[in-house]
C-alpha cells in the first residue's frame, strides 16, 4: 500500500502540473493563433497517436528488462521539458511539438506505472489499488485545474497570462519528481536471453484480452479527445474560466469515486462494471450533443466524470488479470498504444464532422461507438474465472 501511496502522489503532482495547461490549450490555441475545431483535433490527434506508438514498447522493455522505476522516471520527467516547450511556442506547430513530447512522456511511464501498481497491489484489491492512484492522480487534476481557474481570473487579460501558467506548472512536475526517491521497485529474477518476442505469441493470448483490445479500439474511435467537450461548452456560450470550473467539476468527480467503484469491481466483476460504464457514454455524449442549457452541462460533466471513475482504473485491472503474468507491462502497454492510435482518426473525425455539421454530430457519432463496444462486451465477452458473476 505504501508504493501505492507514492505512486499515487507521483501522478497526483504531476496532474496539477498538466491540468493547469491542458484545459487552456484548445483556450490558447483558439484566442492567440485562430485555431479551428478542425486543428484542435489534428493537434490533439497527432500527439496522442505518434506518443501511443511508444506505449505498447516502454511496456516491453519495462517486462524484458524489468526496470520499472527507471522507465517511468524518464516518463514523468518529460513533464519538464512539455512545459518549457508551452513557454517558448511561438504559434500552432509549437504547441504540437510541446503536446507530443507530453503524450511521448506518457508513453513511456504509463506501462512501467500501472505495472509497479499491480505488483503494489493485494491479490483480492487489485481494483481498488488501481482505484487509489487514480483517485489521487484526479486530485490532483481537480487541483491543477482550480489553480488554472483562478490563474486565468486575476492574472493581468490576454495571452500573456497564459505564459504565467505555463511557467507556474513547472513547479508541481518537480515534486512529482522527488516522489520518485519514496518509491520501492519489486524485483524478480529473469532471463533476458531467453526472451521471446511477445508479438510471436499474439495468437496464443487470451481470446477475452485480444477481444477487449477490439473493443477499446472500436469505442477510442468515438471518444475524442476531452478538448472537444471544452470546446462544446464555450460554444454554448461559457466562458473560459467557467469551462474550466465545468471541467473541475469532472477531476473531482472521477477522484471521489474511483475508490469505492474499484472496490465494487472487485466485488461484483469488471465487466459488469465496464459495461455499465460504456452505456453511460452513450448517453453522456448524446447528452452533449443535444444541451443548450447551463445546468445540463453541469450534469453532463458529473456524469462523464462517473463514466470514467467506471473505466480508466477498472479496465487496467481487467487487463492486468487477463494477461500473461511476464507480459503485463506489455500488454498494459498494447492497450494504451491501441487507444491512442484509435485517437487520432477519432480526434479528426469529430473536427471534420464539427465543421461539416455541427457541433453536435460528433457526439452522435461517439454515442453510436460506445453502444457498440458495449454490445460487444456485454454479448462476446466470457467473465474471468477470477471475477463474480
Amino acid at each position: 500500500m505504501r508504493n501505492i501511496l507514492f505512486l499515487g502522489l507521483i501522478s497526483f503532482f504531476m496532474d496539477i502540473s498538466s491540468e493547469m495547461v491542458y484545459p487552456i490549450i484548445p483556450l490558447y490555441l483558439t484566442a492567440a493563433f485562430g485555431a479551428t475545431p478542425v486543428l484542435v483535433g489534428v493537434i490533439e490527434g497527432i500527439a496522442e497517436s505518434t506518443a501511443s506508438l511508444l506505449k505498447v514498447f516502454s511496456g516491453y522493455i519495462t517486462d524484458k528488462y524489468n526496470k520499472k522505476k527507471p522507465v517511468s522516471f524518464v516518463g514523468y520527467a518529460t513533464g519538464f521539458f512539455y512545459k518549457l516547450a508551452l513557454l517558448f511556442a511561438s504559434g500552432w506547430t509549437g504547441i504540437l511539438i510541446a503536446r507530443v513530447i507530453d503524450r511521448l512522456g506518457k508513453g513511456i511511464r504509463t506501462a512501467p506505472r500501472d505495472v509497479m501498481v499491480s505488483e503494489s497491489a493485494d491479490k483480492n484489491a487489485l481494483g481498488k489499488s488501481f482505484g487509489i492512484h487514480k483517485a489521487l492522480d484526479m486530485a490532483g487534476s481537480a487541483i491543477g485545474i482550480l489553480l488554472s481557474y483562478f490563474l486565468l481570473k486575476h492574472l493581468a487579460k490576454g495571452n500573456l497570462n497564459y505564459k504565467y501558467i505555463f511557467a507556474i506548472s513547472i513547479i508541481p512536475t518537480v515534486l512529482a519528481l522527488i516522489m520518485f526517491v519514496f518509491v520501492k521497485e519489486k524485483k524478480e529474477s529473469r532471463s533476458i536471453k531467453c526472451r521471446e518476442r511477445f508479438w510471436r505469441k499474439l495468437s496464443k493470448l487470451d481470446s477475452r484480452l485480444k477481444l477487449y483490445l477490439l473493443i477499446i479500439f472500436l469505442f477510442t474511435l468515438g471518444n475524442s479527445s476531452n478538448t472537444f467537450l471544452l470546446l462544446r461548452a464555450k460554444s454554448a456560450g461559457f466562458d473560459d474560466s467557467n469551462v474550466i470550473l465545468l471541467y473541475f467539476l469532472y477531476n473531482i468527480t472521477v477522484s471521489i469515486l474511483s475508490v469505492p467503484i474499484g472496490k465494487l469491481s472487485d466485488k461484483i466483476g469488471r465487466k459488469q462494471v465496464l459495461a455499465t460504464g460504456y452505456v453511460l457514454f452513450t448517453f453522456v455524449y448524446m447528452g452533449f450533443g443535444f444541451a443548450t442549457q447551463a445546468g445540463t452541462f453541469v450534469i453532463l460533466f458529473v456524469i462523464y466524470g462517473i463514466f470514467t471513475a467506471m473505466t480508466a482504473g477498472v479496465e487496467r485491472a481487467l487487463i492486468t488479470e487477463v494477461s500473461p503474468k511476464n507480459l503485463k507491462g506489455t500488454m498494459l502497454g498494447l492497450h494504451s498504444t491501441i487507444a491512442g492510435i484509435a485517437l487520432l482518426p477519432a480526434s479528426v473525425i469529430s473536427g471534420v464532422l464539427w465543421n461539416l455539421f455541427g457541433s453536435a454530430i460528433p457526439f452522435v457519432f461517439g454515442a453510436l461507438m460506445s453502444a457498440i463496444a458495449a454490445v460487444l462486451l456485454i454479448l462476446f465477452f466470457k467473465t474471468p474465472r477470477t471475477e463474480k458473476v
